[in-house]
């Protein structure tokens, strides 16, 4: 009930705000759409810190975009937020069979396999029509692969993946030494696409590996920066020498 009665002061809060505050009330779902983005990424920003109070925000933050998608559609009589939470409940019942019904599936990759032929029966064309287009495209790699794997398109063991990590690097190696611009786009393609799925094999998100070294990577040539004005200097004035000792020097620090 508690739950109930604080999901409900939320929905009020949204309906003060639509009826009276100006800015709420000019909102559409193109003028939110770019919000919601940015509060996608500020989501995953805090999950990749693990910083549990900013996920706590975040989340709160995209609870009311939710809502306030739901506040439009019900004014265009196109849907409510009734309609949303059924829907997405009657989705998930459908879609477990193996808690809701009678089929079977003790594994995790049973449950996809299971997952997707469901979609297929609901009429997707393809295994692969569900990832987004705008997906950032390493994310959309993994996808791509998560999903083909439930059709049994997918390498037997680790080690054999990572032969085609070095197969790929190897094709790179040879379009770079031929000059040819196209070539090598489509080669470092491949690279890293064969080096996502050889983070799903080791059960890494390459996303947020890459994400965590881009963090990892501004914090110590932002130190670099401050060490360099203690200098009184600044990073365009040392060579590369210099520059690269005070970043050993950044690296220790962190050790």
């Amino acid at each position: 009930m508690e739950k109930t009665a604080t999901f409900d002061r939320l929905l009020q809060i949204m309906d003060d705000l639509r009826e009276k505050c100006p800015w709420d009330r000019k909102q559409t779902i193109q003028t939110l759409r770019q919000l919601t983005i940015e509060e996608t990424y500020e989501l995953a920003d805090a999950i990749t810190d693990q910083d549990w109070q900013s996920i706590k925000e975040e989340l709160g933050d995209i609870l009311l975009h939710i809502v306030f998608y739901a506040k439009i559609g019900a004014e265009q009589q196109k849907f409510d937020i009734n309609d949303v939470i059924n829907g997405v409940c009657d989705k998930l019942i459908h879609r477990h069979p193996h808690i809701y019904g009678d089929v079977k599936a003790d594994t995790e990759e049973e449950v996809k396999q299971n997952w997707e032929k469901l979609k297929l029966k609901e009429g997707k064309k393809s295994v692969l029509s569900g990832v987004p287009v705008s997906l950032p495209a390493l994310v959309k790699a993994m996808r791509l692969q998560e999903k083909a794997k439930q059709t049994g398109f997918e390498w037997d063991n680790t080690a054999q993946v990572w032969e085609k990590v070095k197969e790929e690097v190897a094709e790179l190696e040879e379009a770079a030494n031929s000059g040819n611009q196209d070539a090598m786009e489509d080669e470092f393609g491949d690279v890293m696409f064969s080096l996502v799925n050889y983070s799903r094999f080791l059960k890494i998100d390459a996303e947020n590996a890459l994400e965590r070294t881009n963090k990892k990577f501004q914090r110590r040539f932002q130190e670099m920066e401050v060490l360099a004005l203690q200098q009184g200097r600044t990073l365009n004035d040392m060579t590369l020498t210099e520059m690269d000792t005070l970043w050993n020097q950044v690296k220790v620090t962190e050790q």
